[in-house]
């Protein structure tokens, strides 16, 4: 067992035991009535935010949110209370974990019986289809996608002799190879890192561009060894790596977060959501960002499902959260607040959502260039250990870029790694 894992259970069991031991609802002593519900929800997205929005418009209702740690470790946390424990009344479950869930989707609600079979249609099929069983069962409701693109410091570009133009800053990488030359033209200029890190940056933003991933799309078997876009996207990770453009600033970490305010990178890959870490990250920045195209093509990393565990105390308070927030209204409301790209595609036409600029990014007319990435991209099936798989990748990635392991024996470590975290 790592010791990520471990930690993750011992986090879960606390949860469990500070819920249960102290009066839980398991038999509905904690519940103040049918309008309390507990939600968890993973860090780094300011649910809190979510939450308050909703009780102040709903203030008979109250939500206990418990924001459990990052999306794998509320994964782990969920799988663990899903084995026996107390459950939650309603829990965001990132995208790449879900597939593990669909397994066994009778430990959740069948939201159709609630109404989801009635408001299906308002959502992306290739998200909504990923909630979805062979039955027809629907377990979790979409909220977000992310888009990909490109959020850069226009004052930090200037002072590299780099146009400052979103759309001129586009044309300077159509390709990833690109990407690393104005990397390496940046950093030649200023002596400072060009992006954040790379495995974020460059790896995860590739390999969600492709139209096959970590599974094959016709018989859903894992490819991963196979499938010549992974490979693709590790190498042109490597070759970010070696070309020495990194400020190694792993993302959501401390020094990633200080980064940001101080300049010591000058570019962040961003899918929608991501613009509103940067904003509570780095407000001093204020007009000093852009945002650009991705390199490559179009993709999306990120994404996110509101299910309801079968032994929840209070569904119907959880499905009503879910009804409001996620219709297309509540998402494009959203939208306009945080940035978080709607799952429901009648309100890409929307002119409040066409219109939408942010101050904060220098104007950028981010409904646009967002609808765009997501609209075009090709969807891929997303397979049971997907978010294993892509932790796997990812953590290698960073092990060679802090110099811990050598870029030449990295993809087969990567194998290695990725092998015996599927076994488990």
């Amino acid at each position: 067992m790592s010791r990520r894992i471990a930690a993750t259970l011992v986090l879960a069991a606390a949860l469990l035991c500070s819920q249960a031991c102290s009066g839980g609802s398991d038999d509905g002593s904690a519940s103040s009535g049918s309008n309390t519900f507990e939600f968890w929800s993973f860090t780094g997205i300011n649910q809190k935010a979510d939450v308050d929005r909703y009780t102040k418009a709903h203030p008979e209702t109250n939500i206990k949110l418990t924001e459990v740690g990052s999306t794998s470790e509320t994964a782990q946390a969920l799988t663990a209370a899903l084995a026996g424990g107390k459950v939650p009344d309603l829990v965001l479950i990132q995208g790449d974990d879900l597939p593990k869930f669909m397994s066994s989707v009778d430990n959740f609600v069948d939201l159709n019986t609630l109404g989801a079979d009635k408001m299906k249609g308002d959502y992306l099929d290739w998200v909504i289809s990923q909630s979805t069983a062979k039955d027809g069962k629907i377990i979790g409701i979409p909220t977000d996608v992310g888009g990909l693109a490109v959020a850069y410091r226009t004052d930090l570009f200037k002072a590299a002799g780099l146009p400052t133009d979103r759309d001129e800053v586009s044309k300077l990488w159509p390709t990833w190879d690109a990407f690393i030359g104005v990397g390496q033209r940046y950093v030649q200029a200023t002596g400072k890192a060009f992006l954040d890190n790379a495995p974020t940056s460059v790896y995860f933003q590739a390999i969600n561009q492709g139209n096959e991933r970590y599974y094959n799309n016709a018989d859903h078997k894992a490819s991963y060894k196979t499938n010549p876009q992974v490979k693709t996207a590790f190498d042109v990770t490597l070759k970010a790596i070696a070309a020495n453009i990194s400020a190694k600033q792993g993302s959501f970490s401390s020094g990633w977060t200080a980064g940001m305010s101080k300049g010591d990178f000058a570019v962040v890959s961003a899918p929608s959501w991501m613009l509103g870490s940067i904003r509570t990250n780095a407000p001093g920045t204020a007009g000093k960002w852009d945002v650009a195209a991705i390199p490559g093509d179009a993709g999306n990393w990120g994404g996110s499902f509101l299910a309801i565990p079968k032994r929840a105390k209070n569904p119907k308070a959880a499905w009503k959260y879910i009804t409001e927030t996620q219709s297309p209204a509540g998402q494009l409301d959203h939208f306009l607040l945080t940035g978080a790209l709607p799952t429901t595609p009648s309100v890409y036409a929307d002119p409040k959502l066409v219109a939408q600029t942010d101050p904060f990014f220098s104007g950028a007319p981010i409904g646009k260039i967002y609808t765009d990435s997501v609209t075009r991209l090709k969807p891929f099936y997303i397979g049971p250990e997907d978010g294993t798989i892509g932790t796997e990748f990812l953590n290698l990635l960073t092990s060679v870029e802090q110099g811990k392991v050598p870029p030449d024996k990295a993809w087969s470590t990567a194998m290695t790694n990725v092998e015996k975290a599927i076994r488990g």
